[in-house]
């Protein structure tokens, strides 16, 4: 009896969720297709009955961030209301994105600090998942901003995402916990 189109879903969700854990932890070029599916608890085959290359699920581990509708939820510490909108959004994304615990987690957090180096190297869909995301991020804190110091709303947005990002790439650098707080807070 051939599966049903929930099941397939969810195993596709399963995947992806597995890979997205493991590219934080290890990047894309040390996770192996087989620890993906015996992470997700299935076999070798199953995988491509769901994705035609490794590539492909990068590109859906990214995207899944994005789309989970509140990536805080896969984090204890700061959570984004997100029903808000403009300036009180934009500060809740600020505080949860720059927390210890979003550090900390390194299975969970956003892939823009734990895959750059991966993604410069991937291809143009890879790269596009990725700028997708940025965009998102953007998005949000330019509605938060008024623009200041002759910088436009989205340049200043910009600008704020660059050093959330940033920061917490810097932070996640080091084995010094006390100087990768210090970073932290510092952005």
């Amino acid at each position: 009896m051939p599966y049903t189109a929930e099941h397939k879903r969810e195993t596709r969700e399963r995947i992806v969720e597995a890979a997205r854990r493991l590219f934080n932890r290890k990047g894309f070029a040390e996770v192996s297709i087989d620890e993906i599916m015996a992470a997700a608890g299935l076999t070798r085959g199953g995988f491509y009955n769901h994705f035609s290359t490794k590539d492909e699920l990068f590109v859906a581990a990214i995207e899944a961030f994005a789309s989970c509708g509140n990536p805080t939820e896969h984090w204890d510490g700061p959570k984004i209301d997100v029903s808000l909108r403009g300036r009180p959004l934009a500060r809740q994304l600020v505080d949860a994105y720059l927390s210890r615990e979003h550090l900390e987690n390194v299975e969970a957090h956003c892939p823009m600090i734990a895959l750059p180096s991966d993604v410069a190297r991937a291809g143009p869909t890879a790269r596009a998942a990725y700028r997708r995301l940025l965009e998102f991020m953007i998005d949000i804190l330019e509605a938060g901003v008024e623009g200041r110091d002759g910088l436009a709303p989205r340049e200043q947005a910009m600008a704020i995402a660059a050093l959330c990002i940033g920061g917490m790439v810097l932070a996640r650098t080091f084995d010094d916990a006390a100087f990768a707080n210090e970073i932290r807070e510092a952005a």
